[in-house]
């Protein structure tokens, strides 16, 4: 039979364990908080970290800053994070390499599923289908033909193999019929400059990256990769209007070490979810072609685990390998 001293020594240590969690979290940050983004400055995640991290910096009292870790297809990041002390001072921009990166390699350092734990959602962007300027076709129906008449010819940048902006490109080969030359960049930052230049012919870019460099005339889209047209660029219209069935999208979001506490993950969470709420926040996603997916830390697990099934299939259907 347990005394009643005994009763009380448990209920005071819980009450202590209580109140020392607490103090954590409102404790919590007394440092800078490190964002790392798996890819160079001047795309899409790189976008979204920054406009994410002053909202952050300026709720949390404490300076969030973006470290760009270029690499292996954003995997260089992703190891840094998942090794990184579970205390809330190191995160991740989980980006849809992230998903897609469980199938296209087969010997990570490490376990995305197991070492990462959702905090937030911050939006689901389409990609947009763009060509050079130069480029003979206007039309996806004329890039079909085009590209069926040079099979191997036309040069399909990607800012990475296993990023959403490759694996479109690869669903669209698979599914338009046509043979694409994929070249890789460290990022979409790189492509874009190639492909602005001419270097390169067709990218299936993440819409924020892009989109300033399309409405300035610096490159050509031909289709957005939603199922329906983006009130961005309304008079461009869906991939899937001409590839039945055709369906893409990127999604952004930060992630933390497996063992982070739920007081900090909850913290964060609770802010980035107030920054979106914002409605100066909801219009620069909105400019950049975004909906925000704002939620508790279990649905944007939810989503992940969703995206990982998803392009498994097309990462196992398309042949994709990573080169």
């Amino acid at each position: 039979m347990i005394s009643p001293r005994h009763i009380l020594s448990f209920a005071v240590a819980a009450a202590c364990a209580f109140a020392a969690a607490g103090a954590h979290a409102q404790a919590f940050p007394s440092k800078p908080i490190r964002w790392v983004v798996g890819y160079p400055p001047g795309g899409t995640t790189d976008i979204l970290a920054r406009i994410m991290a002053n909202k952050l910096s300026q709720s949390l009292g404490q300076q969030v800053i973006v470290d760009n870790r270029a690499g292996a297809g954003n995997n260089i990041g992703t190891d840094m994070v998942a090794k990184a002390a579970p205390d809330g001072y190191t995160m991740l921009l989980v980006n849809p390499a992230n998903a897609i990166n469980v199938t296209l390699y087969k010997n990570l350092p490490f376990d995305f599923t197991h070492d990462i734990v959702g905090v937030a959602g911050i939006v689901r962007v389409p990609n947009v289908m763009e060509v050079t300027n130069s480029f003979p076709a206007k039309t996806i129906p004329e890039f079909i033909t085009y590209a069926k008449a040079n099979p191997g010819k036309v040069v399909l940048a990607s800012s990475g193999s296993g990023t959403s902006v490759h694996l479109s490109g690869e669903l669209f080969k698979m599914m338009a019929g046509v043979d694409l030359l994929h070249v890789p960049y460290k990022g979409a930052g790189p492509a874009l400059i190639d492909l602005i230049a001419g270097q390169t012919h067709v990218m299936f870019d993440n819409m924020p990256s892009s989109i300033e460099h399309i409405r300035g005339g610096k490159l050509r889209a031909l289709g957005v990769t939603t199922t329906r047209r983006s009130a961005q660029l309304p008079d461009v219209p869906a991939v899937g209007e001409f590839v039945k069935g055709y369906e893409a999208s990127a999604w952004f979001g930060m992630g933390a070490p497996k063992g982070t506490p739920v007081e900090i993950i909850n913290r964060l969470n609770k802010e980035m979810n107030t920054a979106l709420a914002d409605p100066g926040t909801k219009a620069e996603l909105a400019k950049l072609g975004g909906d925000s997916i704002a939620g508790t830390p279990a649905e944007f697990d939810a989503v992940n685990r969703m995206e990982i099934e998803k392009w498994s299939k097309v990462v196992k259907a398309s042949g994709a390998k990573v080169e």
